[in-house]
């Protein structure tokens, strides 16, 4: 059987990951990248977790440095968004610059092995017409990350297996018991490596980030009250404003030249369009004329109908069928055609 190196986070989904593919009987290594130090699946205590879960399995557990990488790639992609004014999107910039082609050269130029696998909830099929690898969204609608997945590219996915795509959450668990792994019982990691190394992205920011308070205005200017800093917030953000209304206030823009957070009702919050760079297309060719699609503008949100017209360098414009709330530069904006990933992009402008 083919010789595999399976991503091991110390959860129990890529253990389970792991153990489905010995039991299929692939040769299969581990490895774990050091990504922060500190708690959490990306830190030492997910390094000591998969290291037992490899001891158990019997199969040789390998730890890649990659603190320098996950600084570079994302604790600088971060802080350099934030400062801008965006809300950047750290999970698909890592799963491509940091996880998977890391992975896969380590594994190639290390360990002579051409596949790699990882505990995500998707789906890749190869189709012989188009002779491109397809990225799908996993059977369990509740766990999918294809959304995180849309910037792995073609050289990637085609060496690439997720033996968890075909099953629930629910499933997992119940193969991780019957495979009596220690981490059968571990709890789900709710939050992002940061938040869980640093306690919140807001204790995070301020290593990195110098406060510059400022006014939080309505969309006439008027000044409501003082914000703590534009990278504190989010479009579509709520909660924590600080600012006292007779009506539910929004954050709808942040101006990072007048320095002010721009709040308003949740009917201002609504956009038909916006533009999105960086694209790249996944199970189809790049298109060179207007296409209906179904869009992802965020993570857990459902799929809307959309139009996407090319523009210029890799950007289109997409304009939604019906407005949406809380569009939001920095994100990303991942095009479905059913349960099939055609492309995605980052969120560059937001239009009317």
């Amino acid at each position: 059987m083919s010789k595999i190196v399976v991503g091991l986070s110390g959860g129990v989904d890529s253990s389970v990951a792991a153990a489905s593919l010995c039991d299929q009987g692939y040769e299969v290594s581990g490895l774990t990248l050091w990504l922060m130090k500190g708690k959490g699946q990306c830190c030492s205590e997910g390094m000591v977790d998969a290291a037992h879960i490899c001891e158990q399995l019997n199969i040789p557990h390998y730890i890649v440095d990659a603190k320098e990488l996950f600084k570079k790639n994302i604790i600088d992609y971060l802080v350099s968004g934030y400062k801008s004014g965006i809300t950047p999107l750290p999970c698909s910039q890592c799963n491509r610059s940091v996880k998977f082609k890391p992975m896969l050269d380590y594994a190639q130029q290390e360990l002579d092995c051409d596949l790699i696998a990882t505990g995500h909830y998707a789906r890749i099929r190869y189709d012989k017409e188009t002779d491109k690898y397809k990225l799908l969204r996993a059977i369990d609608p509740n766990k999918d990350q294809s959304y995180f997945l849309y910037d792995l590219p073609q050289d990637i996915l085609a060496k690439t297996i997720f033996p968890l795509g075909e099953q629930t959450k629910e499933d997992t668990r119940r193969m991780a018991t019957e495979f009596k792994l220690r981490t059968a019982n571990k709890p789900e990691s709710q939050d992002l490596c940061l938040i869980e190394s640093y306690g919140s992205m807001a204790s995070f920011l301020e290593k990195y980030i110098k406060p510059q308070t400022g006014d939080i205005v309505n969309s006439k200017g008027e000044v409501l009250g003082t914000h703590k800093g534009i990278h504190n917030y989010t479009i579509g953000q709520r909660k924590g404003l600080g600012i006292s209304s007779s009506e539910p206030l929004y954050v709808l823009k942040l101006n990072l030249y007048n320095n002010q957070v721009v709040v308003g009702n949740r009917t201002e919050g609504f956009h038909s369009s916006c533009i999105i760079k960086d694209v790249n297309w996944i199970s189809i060719s790049k298109p060179d004329i207007s296409m209906n699609v179904k869009v992802q503008v965020r993570y857990r949100s459902l799929a809307v109908s959309a139009t996407i017209i090319p523009v210029e360098n890799n950007r289109y414009k997409l304009i939604f069928e019906q407005s949406q709330f809380g569009i939001t530069a920095g994100q990303a904006a991942v095009l479905y055609d059913d349960d099939i990933v055609l492309a995605g992009g980052i969120i560059e402008e937001i239009g009317d």
